[in-house]
């Protein structure tokens, strides 16, 4: 069965390069969610003014993989635990986020944010929104696909290939 979900964990080029190397993923586009202005741009969306989030909307097959193994990963893989910021990353735009389409994934994000949290893999709480689908914007073309095509641009190696070297060390049995 084919699914999806959306998820906002700072950048997200980190978030769409991270989701876009699991087994079972078919599409991660970046875009804008949870907001209140129609089709908003990256310059709308940085201004803070349109309530939206850096997010990335995942199509996933559910017999390759559950959403389940995708969150064990997104709360590793960034961090949960800050508010509206992801390192250097600052702005309600960066918040940590999922954003949920039925009842039955709301009770599996909750299940697995409150076992990782037994879990003390942070030093603090998650703070992490559980919200539902309200709406999702493609982000430019420009932002598609950005790590892969800007490897070796500061931001991606100083910032985004920690996270994929991160990836292949201790997510490995989720790797394409």
């Amino acid at each position: 069965m084919i699914d999806k979900i959306i998820l906002g964990g700072g950048c997200f080029w980190c978030i769409e390069a991270i989701f876009q190397r699991i087994k079972g993923v078919i599409s991660v586009t970046s875009g804008y969610a949870g907001g209140d202005l129609e089709n908003p741009s990256y310059k709308d969306v940085c201004s803070g003014k349109t309530n939206h989030v850096e997010v990335v909307e995942i199509i996933y097959d559910t017999d390759l993989i559950t959403l389940e193994d995708l969150l064990f990963i997104f709360w590793r893989i960034h961090d949960p635990t800050t508010l509206n910021r992801q390192g250097n990353d600052i702005g309600t735009q960066y918040k940590s986020v999922i954003f949920y389409f039925n009842d039955n994934q709301k009770e599996i994000i909750i299940k697995s944010k409150n076992d990782t949290e037994k879990l003390k893999i942070w030093d603090t709480r998650i703070l992490t929104e559980i919200l539902p689908f309200k709406n999702f914007y493609k982000a430019e073309d420009y932002h598609q696909n950005y790590y892969n095509e800007n490897t070796y641009q500061p931001y991606c190696s100083y910032v985004i290939t920690p996270k994929i070297n991160k990836l292949k060390k201790e997510f490995s049995k989720f790797i394409k």
